[in-house]
């Protein structure tokens, strides 16, 4: 209450005598108007918390930025560190742009005109180049749009042009994410739950974008990489002869790597628990994060267990020596909190904790079976984000509890399957609903995406030449404040990229002088191999 007094006029009877002189002792009158002064207090205060929490949580969201650059920066190869953070950090930039003259419009604009939950739009009808009726919940969806950009880039390490990379975060941010987010959140979306006539009479129920972000970022990026190929020497010699077994390209920190999971973990509880308050100012919001926040935290713990102490066993099994995989333990949890997205708020603590160990598991045999069909991912970004995005999304098609849809939603009538089962029925709505929405979002990227990402191959804008791949790209799209790091990296490979750098100036400026020329070349080739 006192929150409220704030911004209660200082003296209320005054005031509300004031309104209406004639009144006199008209005792229902002044308590009417006291009553509806202080409710319009509290209500402005609430409004105003909620705001601050959203941008709080959009804040913690944001950081995640930072771990996927830890992350991304600790699996890949020293020599090409600046190039993978430099990309990390044009997400961010490139989505808030991207996001602000097209993706907010598409996704959510004209979501709260009168009438907007009874009928069913492809896109958003207003609000482009906008930031539509509150800039809390803009920037609060910015970050996830940010963050389903931010998926792709570990993916294609170590081997994709600058220019694709822009090109691509620019489409995704501003029209391919933004269509799944208006088709399964906006209240005229054909899969939303919030829609007055809601598919199935239930609606995809994707509380923090297990589907909209991680699946989405994670077909993103099986396409892209599908198309790209993988870096050279993985899975191929130089005759171009099959390896028998793919070659391992450690990653230059673990301390790196973990920090990187840390911090993702941590803005996970912006991510999650934070989507309570896209239920508005007067929901149960601080039940419901509460519910989400130990879902997410649980099936975290358990996909890391999991995918630990399996691999322990398997590798025991194989080789008769036990080895704890810190890799497996950080990418298993990553998995378990990628499976709890979607559902975090309507699984029982137990059910949660399900999802984490079979997410697991799954991310387990899909990071061996990307392998198997030489599908190269320098961060294991697919079988964390796309393989248990889409199990998280059916997982709460399985698991959803009729009691904590109740409390987040104020209706259970189409529990999860488990659920219909256990009361001896068979109320498969909203499964159905959860596998129509795995089917759109991947119909979706793969029309919009394979062919864009072809375009992109065929103009020659998509793959980093084979001299830049070698040399790292810290070296040939940073220069000389990249050539630190190029340890790594044989001399002649860096001398033969230096000539061809050169050969490739001179013919640019034909009138170059050819001693200018050798000069510039022969200390940029000292330079690089001193450092090399």
């Amino acid at each position: 209450m006192l929150s409220s007094m704030s911004s209660v006029p200082g003296n209320v009877f005054l005031d509300c005598a004031a309104q209406n002189p004639d009144a006199g002792a008209n005792s229902t009158f002044m308590l009417q108007c006291i009553s509806d002064t202080y409710q319009n207090a509290e209500e402005s205060s609430a409004a105003n918390v909620h705001s601050f929490l959203l941008v709080v949580c959009g804040a913690l969201i944001f950081f995640m930025q930072a771990g996927f650059a830890m992350l991304c920066a600790g699996s890949v190869r020293l020599k090409n560190v600046q190039n993978t953070m430099l990309k990390n950090l044009l997400d961010a930039c490139g989505a808030a742009l991207a996001f602000f003259l097209l993706g907010y419009g598409i996704a959510f604009g004209g979501n709260d005109d009168e009438g907007a939950a009874d009928q069913k739009t492809f896109i958003g009808t207003s609000d482009y180049a906008s930031v539509g009726t509150s800039s809390a919940l803009w920037f609060y969806q910015y970050t996830f749009s940010a963050t389903s950009v931010t998926i792709v880039a570990g993916t294609l390490a170590e081997r994709c042009q600058m220019a694709a990379y822009l090109c691509y975060s620019a489409v995704v941010a501003g029209f391919i994410y933004p269509v799944v987010a208006h088709a399964l959140w906006s209240h005229s979306g054909f899969l939303s739950h919030s829609n007055n006539n809601p598919f199935l009479n239930s609606g995809v129920i994707d509380f923090a974008g297990g589907a909209v972000v991680h699946l989405t970022g994670g077909l993103v990026a099986l396409i892209a990489t599908c198309i790209l190929g993988p870096r050279r020497g993985r899975f191929y010699d130089a005759q171009g002869e099959p390896l028998e077994s793919p070659k391992e390209f450690p990653g230059h920190s673990v301390a790196l790597q973990l920090l990187g999971t840390m911090v993702l973990w941590f803005g996970w509880y912006g991510f999650s628990p934070g989507s309570a308050l896209l239920l508005g100012p007067n929901s149960n919001f601080g039940i419901v994060a509460a519910n989400a926040a130990v879902s997410t935290a649980l099936s975290g713990a358990a996909g890391g267990v999991t995918a630990l102490f399996s691999n322990m066993w398997i590798e025991e099994r194989r080789s008769g020596e036990p080895h704890f995989s810190i890799g497996m333990a950080m990418n298993g949890a990553l998995s378990g909190l990628v499976a709890s997205t979607s559902g975090c708020a309507v699984l029982e603590p137990g059910l949660a904790i399900v999802t984490g160990l079979i997410a697991g598991w799954l991310y387990m045999w899909s990071s061996s079976f990307l392998l198997r069909i030489r599908i190269d991912d320098a961060v294991n970004a697919i079988p964390v984000h796309m393989f248990n995005g889409a199990w998280g999304l059916l997982a709460t098609g399985l698991f959803a509890s009729p009691e904590k849809m109740e409390v987040t939603f104020g209706y259970s009538n189409h529990p999860g399957l488990f659920y219909s089962f256990r009361n001896g029925g068979v109320d498969a709505a909203l499964f159905a609903n959860q596998l129509v929405g795995l089917l759109f979002v991947t119909g979706w990227c793969l029309f919009t995406m394979l062919p864009f990402f072809i375009w992109l191959n065929y103009m020659g804008w998509l793959r980093a030449d084979s001299l830049e791949e070698l040399v790292g790209l810290d070296l040939s799209y940073h220069g000389g404040s990249g050539a630190g790091n190029m340890g790594a990296v044989k001399k002649e490979y860096v001398d033969a990229y230096n000539r061809h750098k050169s050969a490739l100036r001179k013919r640019k400026t034909p009138n170059l002088s050819s001693s200018d020329d050798l000069e510039g070349s022969d200390a940029a080739t000292m330079a690089a191999g001193t450092k090399s």
